[in-house]
């Protein structure tokens, strides 16, 4: 049977369909598109995917990404940010919507991932050591642990509590307050959100 569409443009459509949520539909309006637009468009991203793994680093000491030729983070050497309060999170872009909402002038700590047996990746695999370190050097006075409110993050939220009163370091340990979102009813509302808006609540 003969092949229906050019090598070049299945070659785009299987790659586009690697990516995390793009399934066959979307690869193939990917690919189709940057084969209609002008040229210059498919060789800025190109360029732009090319230098991707040299043009990015991690942080040594957050495990935030930064620029290449960074020592450590600007989001931790800022005079106007306190080192002293450390905001936990599973993932560098979790930092992202973080700094959207101008509220927070602490400092960051990213883990990595969190802790999932069923996907092979155990406590040994985050940066929790690095981060009992950092606590202890940086006489931390706040811990935010801020990831996600899944069964993973909530395993991988009470490990870190539970190593960081373990390793004996006086620090008062909060998390992210969990609600039911505006507009969404009881009965839609999964039971972890239930448990901590149950728990989160307040006198009128």
């Amino acid at each position: 049977m003969a092949q229906i569409l050019p090598q070049a443009l299945l070659d785009a459509i299987e790659e586009f369909g690697q990516l995390p949520g793009v399934g066959a539909r979307t690869s193939e309006r990917y690919a189709y598109y940057l084969l209609r637009h002008n040229a210059k468009t498919a060789r800025q991203l190109a360029s732009a995917i090319d230098s991707l793994q040299d043009g990015v680093q991690v942080c040594p000491k957050t495990f935030a990404l930064i620029n290449p030729g960074e020592d450590v983070s600007p989001l931790y050497t800022d005079a106007d940010r306190d080192q002293q309060t450390v905001c936990i999170v599973e993932e560098p872009l979790d930092i992202v919507a973080l700094e959207r909402t101008g509220q927070f002038r602490g400092t960051y700590h990213v883990l990595g991932g969190v802790i999932s047996p069923i996907d092979g990746v155990g406590p040994e695999q985050l940066h929790i050591p690095e981060l009992l370190e950092r606590l202890k050097n940086d006489k931390v006075s706040e811990v935010i642990i801020a990831t996600n409110a899944s069964v993973e993050g909530e395993s991988t939220a009470l490990f870190i509590q539970r190593q960081i009163t373990d390793a004996g370091i006086d620090t008062q340990i909060s998390r992210l307050a969990r609600g039911i979102p505006v507009g969404v009813d009881l009965e839609y509302a999964d039971q972890i959100t239930l448990t901590h808006a149950l728990e989160g609540r307040r006198k009128l």
